[in-house]
């Protein structure tokens, strides 16, 4: 064969070889965005199109209820956090050596732990108006004016007070990464304290605050418990009376729909606000701005500021739920309460477990296979943890329901008898949501920590023979242990206080800890509920040591 006859052969296209790594990426992002995406869909092929009815009737009250309890939730949590910041980043005064690590705890309340404490404190029967009626001698609640307790308003104390910690986190992290130089450069101008937080403080940990009221616009979005106790009617809301009272999937469907808009809406601003606010510094020797000692009454001062959100944060809630459980003590013994405590520990422990396995392969297969679809697929899974658990549950249910009657068609049809719901029938689909929605907490874990593995001991040890496998087992675990184990715990937290999702996809005569608190709460019964919410709040207080630790 001549040269010039194999040089006009057309070249033959390479083989795509197949990579079960990026395949398994592949399966993990569709499986956590699949849920998303059936929302959509089933709000654009509703069975039942009731979109008019619901924007002639209550769409409106529902949308206008959460996006005035989503913003004043998230301005308030905004000026909790990012004030306290602020005072235990500059400032020296009594008590601030335990004081900044307390201002963490409230995360260990859930906030609908901290509503059903708050009623009981207020209310009528509480101590604070009983106190009131034998102090000034007043005989009824005519005698004398009080606010509202379940309301709006409460509605955003309580939840301003459990979710502020996520500002407080980003902006006490920002205020201590700015340098001491503009501070110092600031005071010799002759500006005081109040026009360098606005001048200064504030705007350079700006992107910090906007990424902390994004996360509790996010998490006022997903809540039940609080809105639900205190009788406020939110998008959330709606989900449940549609689907639940109406019977209507594809009607909770479309107000899912109008959620995941207003999700997606803050996050787009959030990341936008990023991008357009960017600081650098121009010096090469960093030195973090001195604190400042403050004495007498602006030291007892500065401690009063920061000691108010954390009283009603986590000690109000965790004196009067303690109370309880602790006049009910007969209760910790309670076969229900047992059982509910060992559904949680299951689900959750199989659910973090899960999560975590499927967050490390994925991550680690994104690195080997070195192709695009698999790192475009990588930040696509971060929308489960964005998406309320509401949401999740009406994607997940509907399509798995059909799934398991099909099954169990099958497996009938096969073997005979009848066999039941398999998949919705059991906790299967809770463990699906959950592994969803905590996704992006084990992705982020896993890939913060492969990232610090240098490159080359991975390379030297398959150059020794190892397998890929092999690689990931005796190379990156050790190294990634820990991460992974403070991965597993925080998913395995969040899913002990999941309240939505649990509540939607739930078996039959199924209770998990939140649940049965939430079912007693609902029923003006603290005293059994109690127990089940300081083993929630023990549980939270793991995770926040952990958060502490990593924030020193």
């Amino acid at each position: 064969m001549k040269p010039s006859e194999t040089s006009s052969r057309p070249a033959a296209w390479p083989r795509p070889s197949f990579s079960p790594w990026s395949a398994g990426a592949a399966i993990i992002a569709g499986i956590v965005v699949a849920p998303i995406l059936v929302v959509f869909w089933m709000a654009l092929n509703p069975a039942d199109n009731i979109w008019p009815h619901l924007m002639a009737t209550t769409l409106p009250r529902y949308l206008w209820n959460t996006v005035v309890l989503m913003l004043s939730v998230g301005g308030l949590a905004a000026s909790m956090g990012a004030g306290a910041a602020w005072l235990v980043a500059r400032y020296r005064f009594p008590g601030v050596g335990w004081i900044q690590w307390a201002l963490l705890l409230p995360l260990a309340i859930p906030a609908y732990v901290g509503a059903y404490a708050l009623v009981d404190f207020l209310e009528y029967a509480g101590p604070v108006q009983t106190g009131l009626r034998s102090l000034f001698g007043w005989q009824t609640a005519r005698d004398y004016w009080f606010p509202e307790i379940r309301s709006m308003g409460a509605a955003v104390i309580v939840l301003s007070a459990a979710l502020f910690p996520y500002v407080y986190i980003l902006s006490r992290a920002a205020y201590r990464e700015q340098s001491g130089e503009g501070e110092e450069v600031a005071r010799s101008l002759g500006a005081g304290a109040v026009a360098r937080f606005w001048r200064i403080g504030l705007p350079l940990a700006r992107p910090a605050i906007a990424a902390g009221s994004a996360i509790v616009m996010m998490e006022t979005v997903n809540d039940f418990g609080t809105v639900d106790y205190f009788a406020v009617q939110t998008l959330t809301t709606g989900i449940f009376s549609v689907w639940l009272e109406s019977n209507n999937a594809g009607g909770a469907a479309q107000i899912a729909t109008v959620v995941l808009m207003l999700v997606i809406l803050l996050v787009t601003l959030e990341k936008t606000s990023r991008r357009k606010i960017q600081f650098f510094s121009l010096s090469t020797r960093h030195r973090p701005p001195t604190r400042t000692q403050l004495h007498g009454i602006w030291g007892w001062g500065a401690t009063t500021v920061c000691l108010i959100p954390f009283a009603v944060g986590f000690v109000l809630p965790f004196s009067v739920i303690l109370s309880y459980a602790l006049e009910n003590a007969d209760k910790w013994s309670d076969p229900a309460l047992l059982r509910a405590l060992w559904n949680t520990v299951r689900v959750g422990g199989i659910a973090a477990v899960v999560t975590v396995l499927a967050g490390v392969f994925m991550v680690y297969g994104v690195r080997l296979s070195g192709r695009s679809l698999p790192r475009l697929l990588l930040p696509l899974t971060t929308i489960g943890y964005a998406a309320p658990g509401a949401v999740l549950a009406v994607g997940i249910l509907i399509p798995l329901a059909a799934l398991d009657h099909r099954l169990a068609n099958a497996i009938e049809a096969v073997f005979g008898g009848r066999v039941g719901l398999i998949l919705t029938g059991s906790s299967f689909a809770l463990v699906l949501a959950y592994s969803v929605r905590f996704f992006a907490i084990a992705q982020g874990a896993a890939d913060g920590a492969m990232g610090r593995v240098s490159p080359s001991l991975a390379m030297a040890a398959r150059s020794l023979g190892r397998t890929r496998w092999q690689t990931l087992i005796e190379v990156y675990y050790p190294l990634i242990r820990s991460s992974v184990g403070s991965a597993l715990l925080l998913v395995f937290v969040d899913c002990v206080k999941e309240l939505p999702a649990t509540m939607l996809l739930r078996p039959f005569n199924f209770d998990t800890l939140a649940t049965r608190v939430h079912d007693q709460a609902s029923l003006e019964n603290l005293g059994d509920a109690s127990p089940g919410a300081v083993m929630i709040v023990l549980v939270g207080l793991v995770a926040v040591g952990l958060l502490a630790r990593a924030n020193r």
